[in-house]
């Protein structure tokens, strides 16, 4: 059964996808970025964005019956390499239970505003 899963956010909308798919037990979390998809803000810094990713795909997880605990592969994309070492503890506050597989890539995002977008791919526990 294929669940579908939205933050609400005008991008889903304009773009035509999905916050989150959910298919049996798997679950495929978008690209999901520093917004604040309710107010549709950014904030300016790094690690605010990166809280922010983190705080939306939570919710999708949770909309989907799981949380990050669940997650077994992550994508980090930001536009500067040199910056990801600054959103570590971040990341490891959220991912450190998990430790999902995991892979960095630099490149240029849809806005420049934004400074790094995150993709999780999780499996609930049966």
């Amino acid at each position: 059964m294929r669940q579908l899963i939205s933050s609400g956010s005008t991008f889903e909308r304009d773009i035509a996808y999905s916050r989150a798919v959910v298919d049996g037990d798997w679950i495929f979390v978008s690209g999901t970025t520093g917004f604040n998809y309710r107010t549709m803000t950014i904030a300016e810094g790094l690690l605010e964005q990166t809280e922010q990713c983190l705080k939306n795909i939570v919710d999708a997880l949770t909309q989907a019956n799981a949380s990050v605990k669940d997650v077994v592969r992550v994508h980090y994309i930001l536009p500067n390499a040199a910056e990801f070492p600054e959103c570590w503890p971040v990341l490891r506050r959220y991912f450190g239970e998990a430790r999902p597989a995991a892979t960095m890539f630099s490149a240029g995002l849809a806005d420049p505003r934004m400074k790094i977008e995150i993709e999780v791919t999780a499996r609930r526990q049966s």
